[in-house]
């Protein structure tokens, strides 16, 4: 199956790969050299066409050293923690990239980030334009100020909820073990690895046991990869869980190192057609006139020059309906704009929205990464 894991590699358009805290950090400090042949690999990704993600923790461990001796058990010192940790994991992040002439850019995202349509539409949008740019986002949640209440919990769910979110092909989850196993390899010498999973049931969650066993940092374990690749399997992504350690791991992994790889039976075009169509309920309608209609019908997004009325109240992120001049209904989507100002910038150019609105808004009222038709 390794030939397999590597050709889905080698297809991915966009990846996402996260990085434990025990692959960041050891006795307080940053591993550099590791660090540096990770970032050889997402360059060399990078340099053949592919869009990478990269998902890491490491900012407690790094910053828990300057709060005394012990690891920080309640959640202000986590927190604080975090706060003098994470320029820490950056600045080692930047000296790794920047022997790649690549420049890397922090985002810090919390639960409602993902959950909230209208920040996750922002948290895409900015994470499209910094792949645009040529930069990696450096992805970490918000550690300072996320509670337990609003908090992933752990990275390799972030992971997910980020690879959902920007339609990632490819998840790589950098572990200390290379990946599934039919009961705990710590504790079983009969444990047998599996190498690839196509439907995810109870039975593969039992085999997962408890979180990391091993690590003094971090705070996942092979369950929680689990439950991070049925996220990503809905959302059309595969997931490839693998050891991190070696020096150059993505070269490693391409090479036919052991990994269990988690696929999923949709495409993330597919995955999101699905969302859409079933878990969106429409709080208003835009009305299109019949050149708009034909362009949304050939997969363009929906431009404010082709609207001619709304109806219903609703605020930016809201999913609404949209119907040709008829009434009949062309297509189902998130908008990018409130009620109120799609009214005022309905048949305007793209380049008037900013003179309208007093802001630089969007060019697609609805875009089609958004949008899923109805016929």
């Amino acid at each position: 199956m390794a030939a397999e894991t590597s050709d889905l590699i080698d297809r991915a358009k966009r990846i996402v790969v996260k990085v434990g805290s025990a692959l960041i950090a050891e006795n307080g400090g940053a591993r550099q050299a590791w660090l540096n042949g990770l970032a050889a690999d997402i360059a060399e990704h990078r340099a053949a066409g592919q869009e990478i993600i990269l998902v890491s923790s490491g900012a407690i461990a790094l910053g828990r050293t300057h709060l005394g001796p012990g690891r920080p058990r309640k959640l202000e010192e986590k927190q604080a923690a975090a706060a003098l940790g994470q320029p820490l994991l950056m600045a080692a992040l930047a000296q790794a990239f920047a022997l790649q002439e690549t420049t890397v850019a922090q985002t810090l995202l919390t639960l409602e980030d993902t959950e909230n349509r209208r920040r996750w539409l922002n948290a895409r949008a900015t994470l499209e334009t910094l792949l645009s740019a040529g930069a990696v986002p450096v992805i970490n949640e918000n550690d300072s100020v996320a509670t337990d209440e609003i908090r992933y919990g752990d990275n390799d769910r972030l992971a997910a909820r980020v690879a959902q979110m920007m339609s990632a092909d490819a998840l790589i989850l950098l572990s200390d073990v290379d990946g599934l196993y039919t009961a705990d390899p710590n504790r079983n010498a009969d444990a047998e690895h599996i190498p690839i999973v196509h439907d995810l049931t109870p039975k593969h969650l039992a085999m997962a046991g408890d979180s990391n066993h091993q690590a003094d940092v971090g705070s996942g374990g092979m369950t929680t990869k689990l439950a991070a690749a049925q996220i990503a399997q809905s959302a059309g992504c595969a997931t490839i869980i693998t050891l991190g350690e070696p020096d150059r791991p993505l070269t490693a992994l391409r090479n036919g190192a052991r990994a269990t790889l988690i696929l999923s039976d949709l495409s993330p075009d597919k995955a999101r057609e699905v969302w859409l169509k079933g878990h969106l309920s429409p709080e208003g309608s835009v009305s299109v006139d019949p050149g708009a209609a034909n362009a949304l019908l050939s997969g363009a997004s929906l431009l404010p020059v082709g609207v001619i009325g709304v109806e219903g109240q609703f605020a930016r992120g809201a999913a609404v309906e949209i119907r040709a001049d008829d009434g009949a209904i062309i297509a189902k989507g998130i908008t990018a704009y409130s009620s109120e100002d799609i009214a005022r910038i309905a048949g305007r150019q793209t380049d008037q929205i900013e003179q309208e609105l007093g802001f630089r808004g969007r060019p697609a009222i609805v875009h089609r990464n958004d949008l899923v038709l109805e016929r």
